[in-house]
């Protein structure tokens, strides 16, 4: 069911993180970040390990000795971006003695290899999401030999516990609970560069967010590319790790992304309602409204289906609030299609979209699909669907004002030094005035203006 990375494995780990810190003195990291949460949990993996190697983290490329691209490949223009930003520090590369490592879901994929190798001769490490715990050896090995280390694997990874980690905030932590995913969507790579589903044991899962609870961090975001699946052996589910993660002393708020609708069951629904710190507020994909395209998609639900779980959920759950993702223009969607999907959107009226436009992705099934939408025609949608978003999202802003928001304090608004900022449990930005040895408390905020992106408040 789960296979474990030896303890002598992680242990022969540090002993190359030992090995690397006799060799480094002040020098300096970089990690650009692109996509998920998953890829930032796994950079703060990267630059926990960057740390005890005796690296020290700077903001810029520019400065730094190392260049660690984290990559993406759920959009098109991710690779764009990536390849641009390669050139552009090949100018700078012999000036810092900069080593630059290429890692995350896009060293997956073969073609990009093959590109780096034929055209990016700067790069001088690459490795994979399954062996990302062996970056310490990697490393070491480029400083011994200044050969290039290329080592990504074809087959899934393990579960690896124990590494370092060095986390970007100060009262949430994300946790990743599983790796990969079975589901093969038509229009993801994800499963072939992630792997199938691994689960973490739930006793390691547990020991992590206790240890966070004891650091002072009071809300955790739990991590999977399908958390729903999670399978802890012994009929252990993810529900069972709900009701179990509400049990930990500190632990205020617990937020999980992303499930999938056709897995959520009855026992995680009636975990949500019960559980005081599971929040109410539910990532739901929709992907599409329309049963047709959902097909194509390989989604495994219909129309009817999904608003049938919304009502579900919000019987068993009245104060939920919901938020999903929406691709528009997917090959063989209809103006028909599309009208499903504004339909399903007025009906479940969500917190927050996160909208794409559907963009070909290489070696998945859609890639060959019929009937690929032009690009005027999806960028069309893609307006419609943002103007009756934003539509809902004003008008559900207007029933927040007059109401008291319990606030989880994140710290000084990053727009204004004079504001806090926090989110409530429905995950809305509240500004406010307060003092900023507030943050990390759960303060009450009366809502006194909404502003599209955020609530303005007043601590009561």
């Amino acid at each position: 069911m789960i296979t474990l990375v030896e303890n002598k494995e992680i242990e022969k780990q540090y002993e190359y993180m030992e090995k690397v810190k006799q060799k480094v003195h002040g020098l300096k990291y970089f990690i650009n970040t692109m996509g998920c949460k998953l890829n930032e949990n796994d950079s703060e993996k990267i630059s926990g390990m960057l740390t005890e190697m005796g690296y020290e983290e700077t903001n810029s490329f520019e400065n730094a000795n190392l260049v660690v691209f984290n990559t993406c490949c759920i959009r098109e223009n991710a690779e764009e971006k990536v390849f641009g930003k390669l050139g552009e520090l090949k100018n700078i590369k012999a000036k810092n003695n900069m080593i630059i490592c290429f890692a995350g879901c896009m060293s997956q994929e073969p073609h990009v290899i093959e590109k780096i190798k034929k055209s990016y001769s700067q790069v001088d490490i690459i490795f994979g999401t399954h062996n990302l715990y062996k970056f310490p050896e990697m490393l070491y090995n480029k400083l011994e030999s200044q050969k290039k280390v290329f080592d990504v694997w074809d087959i899934d990874g393990e579960i690896f516990e124990g590494l370092p980690i060095k986390r970007d905030g100060s009262t949430s932590a994300s946790v990743t609970i599983m790796n990969g995913c079975n589901n093969f969507c038509s229009y993801c790579i994800v499963p072939y560069t992630r792997g199938r589903e691994r689960s973490r044991k739930p006793e390691d899962i547990l020991k992590e967010i206790s240890g966070l609870a004891d650091e002072g961090y009071t809300e955790i975001m739990l991590l999977g590319q399908n958390v729903n699946s999670y399978n802890g052996g012994d009929g252990y589910n993810f529900a069972n790790l709900l009701r179990d993660i509400d049990k930990i002393e500190g632990i205020k708020i617990v937020r999980f992304m992303s499930p999938h609708p056709k897995d959520f069951s009855d026992d995680v629904i009636d975990a949500i309602a019960e559980c005081p710190s599971i929040c109410k507020v539910i990532h739901l994909p929709l992907q599409s409204g329309s049963t047709a395209v959902l097909k194509a998609m390989n989604r495994r639900y219909t129309k009817e289906q999904y608003l049938e779980l919304v009502d579900k959920i919000r019987n068993k759950i009245p104060n939920v609030s919901f938020t999903t993702d929406i691709i528009v223009g997917f090959p063989g969607e209809t103006e028909e299609d599309f009208e499903d999907t504004l339909d399903v959107v007025s009906k479940v009226k969500f917190e927050q979209i996160f909208m794409f436009i559907y963009s070909v992705r290489k070696g998945t099934r859609a890639e060959t699909m019929p009937n690929h939408i032009s690009e005027d025609i999806k960028s069309e949608r893609f307006n419609r669907l943002k103007a009756l978003a934003d539509k809902i999202t004003e008008e559900e802003n207007i029933k927040y004002i007059g109401t008291i928001q319990d606030v989880l304090v994140e710290g000084i608004s990053k727009t204004n030094e004079n504001m806090l900022t926090g989110r409530t449990r429905s995950n809305k930005v509240v500004n406010f005035k307060g003092d900023k040895d507030l943050t990390g408390k759960e303060v009450k905020v009366k809502i006194i203006s909404e502003h599209v992106w955020h609530l303005k408040g007043e601590i009561v």
